[in-house]
């Protein structure tokens, strides 16, 4: 088991720069997910750590070794991607076990560690199946498996449940943090689903257009975003954003009218539009007089979102808990505490408070 560290590390395509000097550190044992919409280059990497894609500058360290131009298979590391990649022709077993008999390993290690992969994986029962006699989740397992087999130094995943139906991605989700439980190995984890983020990762890297915005635990992300890309990315449904201006002392928000809500925080001076943060989990809503109104409720059991509109054709996201009693097209007050406002710099986009 190993560390990865990357300093300084860039990657370009000819005059396009895509991974502009990330410097990161993951710690032996560490759950990473790099999260982060489609194009942010958090795929690119992954393929960098791999090996798949060459270092522009900077330097990869796996361990104490710098691999930056070492060979992909000599570099400690495995990968699952998205396809499964199984031959059709082959059993499970003979699928776990094909990498080591190409690298001449011994027959009998070749069967234990076969053996050990199926246990882990649950996967003793199907051994003797082909590939298109598996479920989805079961053919995850199987690439999973040929990575456990090599036995290495760091798991890195790149989209590996994205081919799944939402049931499998559940499952799946369990089955490799229980994996990382119990193997208590080093893995890093490529996904846009920042679900699959904040329920696997001990550390997530938020990743925009080559660049590292924030770094931290999932709940740390989650109550002290560092501007508003982490603020909108972390969490579900997205945080609401509404304009603001600074007034006696408090934060008077555009669509809820006049009304001055007072918070803690030193704040800039009157008259500064700044962007209000809200969670729809700190919201809540009553029929009142005001200039909101519910257009949608979507009703999912333990759970409701109700969707607002402001007068000037905004939305706002209310989660409460249960089914809802608010019908579409009532006037509702919407009520929060200050601890639940959360403040952006209008240019920098930088968290204020």
């Amino acid at each position: 088991m190993s560390g990865v560290s990357l300093n300084s590390v860039y990657k370009n395509y000819g005059d396009v720069e895509v991974i502009h000097g990330i410097d990161l550190e993951i710690k032996e044992g560490e759950f990473c997910v790099f999260v982060g919409p489609s194009g942010c280059g958090k795929s690119t990497l992954l393929r960098m750590i791999a090996g798949l894609e060459e270092t522009t500058s900077g330097t990869i360290n796996i361990g104490p070794r710098d691999v930056t131009n070492v060979d992909p298979a000599d570099r400690g590391i495995a990968m699952v991607f998205q396809t499964y990649a199984l031959y059709p022709h082959m059993t499970v077993e003979q699928n776990l076990g094909f990498g080591l008999k190409m690298n001449k390993v011994p027959k009998s290690e070749i069967n234990e560690k076969v053996r050990n992969a199926a246990d882990i994986l649950r996967l003793t029962d199907y051994i003797h199946r082909k590939p298109k006699a598996l479920s989805g989740g079961q053919r995850q397992r199987v690439a999973i498996g040929r990575a456990i087999v090599r036995g290495p130094e760091v798991f890195l995943f790149d989209e590996p449940l994205s081919n799944l139906d939402a049931e499998l991605r559940v499952e799946m989700r369990v089955e490799i943090a229980r994996l990382h439980n119990e193997m208590d190995v080093t893995m890093i984890y490529v996904t846009h689903d920042q679900v699959e983020a904040m329920t696997l990762a001990d550390k997530i890297v938020v990743l925009r257009d080559g660049i590292v915005e924030q770094t931290g635990a999932p709940m740390e992300l989650y109550n002290n975003p560092a501007n508003k890309f982490v603020a909108g990315f972390i969490g579900s449904p997205s945080m609401n954003f509404l304009d603001g201006t600074i007034k006696d002392g408090g934060v008077q928000i555009g669509p809820l009218g006049d009304t001055i809500y007072k918070t803690s925080a030193t704040l800039p001076e009157d008259g500064t539009k700044v962007i209000v943060g809200l969670r729809p989990q700190d919201l809540s809503i009553e029929p009142g007089e005001s200039e909101l109104i519910t257009e949608l409720s979507e009703k999912l059991g333990g759970v409701t979102y109700d969707y607002l509109l402001t007068p000037t054709q905004e939305k706002i996201v209310v989660e409460t808990k249960g089914e809802g009693a608010i019908a579409p097209k009532t006037k509702v007050k919407l009520l929060f505490e200050e601890q639940a406002i959360y403040l952006f710099d209008r240019t920098t986009e930088a968290r204020i408070y």
